[in-house]
């Protein structure tokens, strides 16, 4: 697979997994849309070829996004079509933020299950999800956003919870599987509860669980300014893919 058609296919899992409540396909991008929450669910993604007048679609993009009242916003890759678009938003005044690394691990090798309280579930769950909009301050405005998103997932799901002996929640994320690969999302921790390793066996068991139900490999995706994150899924064994970043209209 050349990394261009490798880039389309984990964009496309990870679009399938964290689903938009709207999507519109225009001139080969897809344009996504999900009452502002989140960058990744509200913006444009050039993936596949492009056909039409360049500058009309990104006007005709800039009106759409508008009249929802939302910024515009271009998730782009090294598989953006067409090519020049990354410096053609640079030269119309789009801003460059959040550069993001996209990172992988073949299954084969993760070790041993490790040891851990585990609360899990293959449907939203009430508990999971008011801890991780508490842990991760998400305003109650947004909720039901999110939990329309979560709900629109259409592939196998494992929203898993990592307790200590007490029972008593430190951890949370969510596993969901398709065509052979688990992505890793919406992984945190509990503020008072981090560096004691909780967040090592959340991950872990996630990965069993892909391999257990069919996964050969995992994909997450992890900004560059988040130090900790990074080092934890290097000691994990994940390797860098590729990158994608965002253009913002100023």
């Amino acid at each position: 697979m050349s990394d261009i058609a490798f880039i389309r296919k984990i964009e496309a899992l990870s679009m399938n997994a964290q689903p938009a409540l709207k999507t519109v396909k225009k001139g080969g991008w897809i344009l996504r849309f999900a009452n502002g929450y989140t960058k990744r669910a509200n913006s444009i993604h050039p993936l596949y070829p492009f056909y039409g007048e360049l500058e009309k679609n990104i006007e005709a993009c800039e009106q759409m996004y508008r009249r929802q009242n939302l910024p515009v916003v271009y998730k782009l890759t090294a598989a953006a079509c067409p090519s020049d678009l990354d410096s053609s938003l640079d030269a119309k005044g789009y801003d460059y933020i959040g550069e993001t690394s996209v990172q992988v691990l073949s299954l084969a090798k993760i070790g041993e299950k490790p040891e851990a309280y585990v609360e899990s579930c293959h449907r939203l769950d009430r508990k999971w999800f008011d801890h991780y909009c508490r842990w991760n301050h998400v305003c109650e405005a947004d909720q039901q956003t999110l939990k329309q998103m979560f709900n629109n997932i259409a592939a196998e799901t494992c929203y898993m919870l990592i307790t200590d002996k007490d029972g008593i929640p430190c951890a949370c994320g969510l596993g969901v599987i398709e065509d052979r690969y688990i992505g890793l999302f919406d992984i945190v921790t509990k503020k008072k509860e981090r560096k004691q390793g909780y967040g090592t066996q959340l991950i872990q068991r996630l990965l069993h669980w892909g391999k257990e139900n069919g996964a050969a490999f995992a994909y997450l995706q992890v900004v560059r300014e988040n130090k900790p994150a990074l080092a934890l899924y290097t000691k994990l064994g994940f390797e860098e893919m590729y990158a994608y970043w965002y253009r913002v209209k100023s």
